[in-house]
Formats: C-alpha cells, structure tokens, sequence
C-alpha cells in the first residue's frame, strides 16, 4: 500500500482523532518491560508520542516518506523511512534485533500490511514471553440523530473506491487475522470496542473526508465525492461551518503476545 496515503498526507495531522492517554497507560500496564516499543505505519507519529510516555526508545517506522517529513519530533522516538524494498533482517536489525521489542503497536494501519510477513516479524522482534503487540483503528464517527444518516449515504458512495482490504476496518476488525494469545484487551474475532471523543470543527471533518484514499482514489478517476453540493448538505446538519461539535470516534483494538 506505499503510496496510497502520500497525497493527503497533509490532511493527516488535523483530521485524525486523538488516541485517548488512557489506552497508552493500558498497553503500558501489559508489558513487564518498556525498553523498547515499535510503531508500525507510524505515519505523523501521533501514536509514537504516546507511547513514548511509558517507553524509554520508539522506533516509528512508514513506508509513506511524506507522511514522516510531518512527524512530530519527540526526545525518544526515532522515525525511519522503510521503503518495501527492505528485508525483514535488515528491519529487524535497524529496529534493535531478535527479542528485543517489548511493545509494538499499529494504529489505524495493519490492515494494509501483508499480515502473513508482518506477523512473522513481530513474532521474532517481541520480546519473550512479556512483549506485546496491540493493533488499532477506528470506523464510523457519531455526530448527532440529523448529521450521522447523512454521513452514511456519503459512506456508501465511497465503498467502489475502497481498496479491498479496508473491509477489516468497516467490520471493526471482527474479521482481521490475529494469530496471538490474548491478553485481555480484543482478540482475534472479539475486538475490544472503545469509544474515541474528539472536538472537532467543520473544516477538521471535511479535513478528514478528504484523507480517504477513496475520495483521492475517486478524484483521480474524475469522479468529485465532495462535490460543493454535499459539502453544502454536510454543512447544514452540521449546525454551520464555524461550530465546534463534540464528537465520538468509534475504535476497536486487538492485543496479544506471542504463543510459545
């Protein structure tokens, strides 16, 4: 999936829900050691920051260059480039080797990876038998009674624009696969479900419309999913373009560690 978030990688840092502090403190409280945590598809690093509250090194890692030339600058989180032509050996080398990853976590990104060789190489960098891997994302965004019936019309007018493997997303990860031994926060088939609040403006929700690889995929197929006449309905069950609503992302997690 390189590349497929490089043109709306400004878009990112406004648009995309914080992760709650409270979830960094959990995924802390799972782990007997914090040396060491890897965020995967790190992105603007959103994650990464957070998880370097509890740990002493972050490696952030993403495909997307221009996603990591927005990254946010943090004492204990290094972000690398890892373009698709890298190998796991020199992965693993680069991120600190064999067993040595008390921590990894994807946010919003694990659906798109080839879950097979990914699986395969967190199994060999956490640490064992403490260290954890904890994937996460979220769906739909609750508004208000008027504004959600709206937001699901223009939903189904994304789905032929999707990438296939964003249905793991629409089905909250119900469906993703997750070879790890639970550790009491989802496993594979019962995602833990988590409510995400956010203040988020007007322009913040176009924001995040226009971060969708389907409505970039849509648009350079000629097709304008945020035509000026749906911004204009959106705007309206908004309330008006300068309201500030408070708004609920709805996330779901899966968390394990490796079988022995």
């Amino acid at each position: 999936m390189a590349g497929l978030f490089d043109k709306q990688a400004d878009f990112y840092l406004d648009a995309r829900p914080t992760y709650p502090s409270e979830w960094y403190s959990m995924m802390a409280a799972l782990t007997p050691h914090h040396s060491l945590a890897w965020d995967v598809g790190t992105g603007n690093g959103q994650a990464a920051i957070g998880v370097a509250e509890h740990y002493e090194q972050v490696v952030g890692t993403d495909v997307s260059d221009a996603q990591l030339k927005l990254a946010m600058p943090h004492p204990r989180v290094r972000y690398l480039h890892t373009p698709l032509s890298i190998t796991d050996d020199e992965l693993m080398a680069l991120i600190g080797g064999e067993n040595s990853v008390d921590l990894v976590t994807v946010a919003q990104a694990v659906h798109w990876f080839d879950l097979p060789k990914f699986y395969s190489l967190v199994t060999r960098l956490l640490s064992k038998p403490g260290g954890v891997i904890a994937a996460w994302g979220y769906n739909d965004i609750v508004v208000s009674p008027i504004f959600d019936p709206i937001m699901k019309r223009f939903h189904d007018t994304t789905l032929p624009y999707w990438n296939p493997n964003a249905q793991y997303v629409f089905d909250a990860y119900k469906t993703l696969p997750f070879p790890f031994e639970s550790v009491g926060a989802g496993s594979e088939g019962k995602p833990l479900l988590l409510d995400i609040p956010k203040e988020l403006s007007f322009e913040g929700f176009l924001s995040l419309l226009r971060s969708w690889s389907s409505v970039t995929t849509a648009k350079d197929q000629g097709v304008d999913l945020l035509s000026e006449s749906v911004v204009k309905e959106f705007e309206s069950a908004w309330g008006g373009p300068r309201l500030v609503r408070s708004v609920i992302y709805k996330g779901f997690m899966l968390a394990g560690k490796v079988r022995l």
